[in-house]
């Protein structure tokens, strides 16, 4: 919950804005100010108040307690310029509150913490366990200092500008080591926990079975993922409250599923008990990986509760991202975000270039130039295979005649995979001309290096006979300037000649050109590859020098017949 703390007029009328923009994520906290902040300070996970930063700062002063347990406090002025982090910018998520309330105000985010300011990931903001020296070891990332970088587990990470060796580490372990003076260590969620136990098992008795067989392997609690079990103990009280003890999920799996995974030690009691000759190693091991810790039984006796622990094969992370048609303000914040997550950009050396300046320093950038759209794929599915944050992209929305396809081809289930939509050219020349797409639309490529030209002349000719509006992307080059002049014939079979068409190159960049013309009277000649043809149907008429395809409602056709 957010607490919103107000003293004048202006303050409160900037705070109303903000609570009923959140009405679910918000409270509005009245009376005197310094009672409100305390108030609000004691139940709210973050604040913003509309004050005076000196003001805030002798409010809080006596509440601060721990930089990780205390609120995010945001500021924003009585004019609402600024949205100032005040404290707890990455441990009470201040600066990313400020972001927003910044947007909803249009205010000016400010945030002064060191490696954000330096656009470095924070080592305390990678969504991971750290411990150690972390602001010793972020200063040094600051100065420019040597870093080295132990990953002893592979993790798909942000870009850390780490060297081979330096006085200064950053350990990636699951290991229960602990750091040395110079030394943060970071822990990924490698370790999932294979359970099983008998029906009533205590909770205490699995915990303890847990912690000591990790105690006894050297191997870290703050790395475990997850516990694993069969689906008939998914209700088994002392497992699910093991589970959310340790905070991890408890994810269960049939019999059957279990029953096919290769352990060391089946055994005869879980398979006439549940139907498997192994639950706590073959839960662990479900989804591959290497075992740690065979199965061993709790102390007690009799026994209660078996666990297997496996280290699970690093995932690595592909992020297929769509960079919109070329403006910056088109490029979606999913977008961006992803490209500050990658460690590893993948794309075509112009589509880089347009967002070389939002990456964070030591992003690796593999590029390659027009043609090479297959291995770029594969390059980029290798570099996620290979445990790494990975980031393709492509213009206009990266599954539209893009990079998507052709790496989906190339993933299998062994990376995780994230889609991020982009606006596509069609959308951006559609904005441009007014709202041509306004009913029922396709989109058909013409170029035929890819897909024979008596393919794209038949989804032409349906579309043309189905009377949906076209837009035609890569519709001429040099080499190939003939499937143009062939698709629009086609279509004037179909529709008259004052049928409007709309022409636009380069939607939404800088030297963006458009023209609404006719079946007609379209020249081919001015068009090119960085251009979208859009053909409207029989309905599509030109209304004030705008190209508009009407939706059909009811309610239209009933104002024609009144005003005829």
């Amino acid at each position: 919950m957010i607490g919103l703390i107000s003293a004048t007029a202006a303050g409160a009328a900037a705070r109303d804005r903000l609570a009923a923009a959140w009405p679910d994520r918000t409270r509005v906290y009245g009376g005197p100010v310094k009672d409100a902040v305390r108030a609000a300070f004691a139940e709210c996970e973050q604040l913003v108040c509309f004050l005076a930063t000196g003001a805030v700062v002798r409010l809080i002063a006596p509440l601060l307690g721990d930089k990780t347990a205390d609120p995010g406090v945001v500021c924003v002025d009585e004019g609402g310029r600024f949205a100032v982090s005040l404290v707890g910018g990455h441990g009470g998520g201040a600066n990313e509150l400020a972001a927003e309330v910044g947007e909803l105000l249009g205010a000016t985010p400010v945030v002064t913490t060191a490696t954000d300011a330096v656009d470095l990931p924070g080592l305390d903001t990678l969504g991971l366990p750290v411990e150690g020296a972390v602001a010793a070891v972020s200063r040094a990332l600051l100065d420019g200092a040597p870093v080295a970088l132990d990953a002893e587990v592979s993790w798909p990470l942000p870009p850390l500008p780490a060297a081979v060796e330096g006085a200064y580490t950053i350990r990636v372990t699951d290991r229960d080591v602990a750091p040395g003076p110079r030394e943060v260590v970071v822990r990924p969620p490698t370790l999932v926990v294979g359970v099983g136990a008998s029906r009533g098992a205590p909770v205490e008795e699995v915990l303890e079975l847990i912690a000591d067989a990790l105690r006894d392997a050297g191997l870290s609690a703050a790395s475990v993922a997850e516990l694993a079990t069969v689906d008939a103990k998914s209700g088994e009280p002392g497992i699910v409250a093991a589970a959310a003890r340790l905070g991890v999920p408890l994810v269960t799996c049939s019999a059957e599923e279990l029953a096919r995974v290769d352990v060391p030690n089946p055994s005869a009691a879980p398979l006439a008990a549940v139907g498997t000759p192994s639950v706590a190693e073959a839960a662990a091991l479900l989804r591959g990986g290497e075992l740690l810790i065979p199965k061993r039984k709790s102390a007690a006796r009799p026994a209660m509760a078996t666990c297997a622990v496996a280290r699970r094969p690093a995932r690595g992370r592909l992020a297929v991202v769509g960079l919109g048609p070329g403006a910056r303000d088109l490029l979606t914040p999913r977008a961006t975000a992803e490209l500050r997550r990658a460690s590893v950009l993948v794309g075509l050396d112009q589509y880089v270039d347009q967002i070389r300046d939002l990456l964070r320093p030591g992003t690796r950038i593999l590029e390659s130039g027009l043609g090479a759209e297959e291995e770029r794929a594969r390059t980029a599915v290798a570099e996620a295979r290979a445990g790494h944050a990975v980031a393709l992209i492509g213009s206009g929305d990266a599954g539209v005649y893009a990079m998507a396809s052709p790496a989906l081809a190339e993933a299998s289930d062994d990376i995780d995979v994230v889609g991020v939509p982009g606006v596509t050219a069609a959308l951006a020349a559609g904005a441009v001309l007014g709202a041509p797409l306004g009913h029922d639309h396709v989109s058909i490529s013409l170029s035929d290096l890819h897909t024979p030209w008596e393919v794209i002349e038949r989804r032409v000719r349906a579309a043309a006979s189905a009377d949906l509006v076209v837009t035609f992307y890569n519709p001429r080059s040099r080499g190939r300037d003939w499937q143009l002049p062939k698709a629009l014939a086609i279509l004037a079979e179909h529709r008259e000649p004052g049928t409007p068409v709309g022409v636009v190159r380069n939607a939404s960049r800088a030297d963006e050109s458009s023209r609404l013309t006719t079946l007609g009277a379209l020249d081919p000649a001015w068009v090119d590859m960085m251009t979208v043809v859009t053909v409207g149907n029989t309905a599509t008429r030109e209304i004030a020098g705008r190209m508009v395809t009407p939706r059909g409602y009811r309610w239209q056709d009933t104002r024609q017949e009144e005003t005829r």
